[in-house]
């Protein structure tokens, strides 16, 4: 969560507009440093506020406290907004535990004006944490919670799987990268040793990343204007010359020596 508060808070920084909505995960105040006047948290189960804990991070995140204001009660896949309202969605892990992906994906097409922003973090299937969450559901059962390593609810989404998802409804996909190369270790002092595997993972295995972001541009062809419209005239055609002689007779007329007597 320390990962993605500081990945959130330099993604929406400096996207500029009126309307930003967040769906899922109220605990991470993914809009703080966001500057738009209307700022929303919507949830689709009733959110008691409590404060969550981080080991090992700075003191600033120490405590992750959820957004205080107004929250939102609805369906993902079906938002209460009109279209073309938002400037900015967040996502955090949030097609992950929807019960429609790809409807909720569309949801959030429909309300984000043209280009408007979207931002989204997931697990990553082709990591560790997710190989440890397979091996504890094939030995313990999908059922066991102290086997597992992560939610036990939620279908993870691969990283490029979601790329695809974004270009085929229109998305131009501005930024993403990948973080949290340490291992699933469940003790605190473990986790504490491993900063070198951040580095090391950055450098030579950046895809093997446990967590991802990704920031899309919702894109619209258009017209394109480029002056007004002006009605070609085409030239008159131009008559045949008229040579005229010295003696004053046209080309063509008869001599006027012609009509003389003999």
């Amino acid at each position: 969560m320390a990962w993605e508060q500081v990945e959130l808070d330099r993604a929406v920084a400096d996207v500029f507009g009126f309307h930003a909505l967040q769906l899922g995960l109220p605990e991470l105040d993914a809009l703080r440093t966001n500057r738009m006047p209307h700022r929303w948290v919507a949830s689709d189960t009733v959110y008691v506020p409590e404060p969550v804990p981080v080991p090992d991070v700075d003191e600033s995140l120490s405590t992750l406290a959820p957004i205080g204001g107004l929250q939102l009660h609805c369906e993902f896949d079906a938002l209460p907004f009109p279209a073309q309202c938002m400037d900015l969605v967040l996502l955090p892990h949030t097609l992950e535990l929807a019960r429609d992906a790809h409807q909720a994906l569309r949801e959030v097409e429909r309300v984000l004006v043209p280009e408007g922003h979207v931002v989204m973090t997931g697990f990553n299937p082709a990591s560790m944490w997710a190989l440890r969450q397979r091996m504890g559901r094939l030995f313990h059962g999908r059922d066991s919670t102290r086997a597992l390593f992560m939610p036990r609810a939620g279908d993870f989404i691969g990283y490029w799987r979601l790329r695809d998802w974004l270009r085929l409804l229109g998305f131009e996909v501005v930024l993403g990268r990948f973080g949290c190369w340490r291992p699933p270790w469940r003790s605190v002092g473990w986790l504490q040793r491993g900063p070198w595997i951040e580095r090391a993972g950055s450098q030579w295995w950046p895809v093997l990343g446990a967590l991802y972001i990704l920031v899309a541009v919702k894109r619209v062809p258009g017209m394109r204007l480029i002056g007004p419209a002006r009605r070609q005239r085409s030239a008159a055609q131009a008559g045949k010359a008229v040579a005229v002689s010295r003696g004053g007779w046209s080309r063509g007329a008869p001599h006027p020596r012609d009509n003389r007597a003999p």
